[in-house]
């Protein structure tokens, strides 16, 4: 699996998107993203992300407002690998061999049309699934394809709340108290 994943998101629109917006940067969080961009202005949302990390461990972040065609650029230039997720494109299946060789993996995911640059710069446009979907499936499906450990059993350091699994019912251990 990548060492380094990130999610850039695209065409995020703060009055309709945001609740997808945030589960798609709720989901890599989760899933063991180091950070999402966003191409896009809302402090609002980029807050409330960092406030589930500052509550729930992990030092995932939201940077805001970036442009999506430089941070490609520069990822690129660094020696990172490029990952579209469509409904176009090769199927996941197939490029998970080649995606989890590479060391830094941009996840980019779109809102309304993508445009087509994103297309040729990706070094990989990958299908999930060749039906519309969502964003917030397509991310969790990834980056649970690519990775070599169960992603879910994934533990955070540092947070102030830690859910402990249970059969029946909820156990949080508050770390404040």
């Amino acid at each position: 699996m990548p060492e380094k994943i990130v999610i850039l998101r695209l065409g995020h629109r703060p009055q309709r998107d945001k609740r997808i917006t945030t589960h798609v940067g709720l989901t890599a969080r989760a899933f063991g993203a180091e950070g999402m961009l966003l191409a896009s202005d809302d402090q609002k949302l980029a807050d409330n992300i960092a406030d589930v990390s500052n509550r729930f461990g992990g030092d995932f972040y939201v940077k805001n407002d970036v442009s999506w065609k430089a941070e490609i650029r520069k990822w690129k230039d660094d020696g990172g690998k490029v990952c579209h997720l469509s409904m176009y494109g090769i199927n996941l299946p197939d490029a998970v061999p080649e995606i989890r060789d590479c060391e830094k993996l941009m996840i980019v995911v779109g809102a309304e049309k993508v445009p087509f640059e994103i297309y040729e710069m990706a070094d990989w446009n990958v299908a999930v699934g060749n039906q519309p979907h969502s964003e917030v499936a397509a991310v969790a499906v990834t980056m649970d394809r690519i990775s070599e450990i169960d992603p879910l059993r994934k533990e955070f350091e540092g947070g102030e709340l830690t859910i402990v699994p249970e059969r029946c019912g909820k156990k949080v251990i508050d770390r404040r108290e």
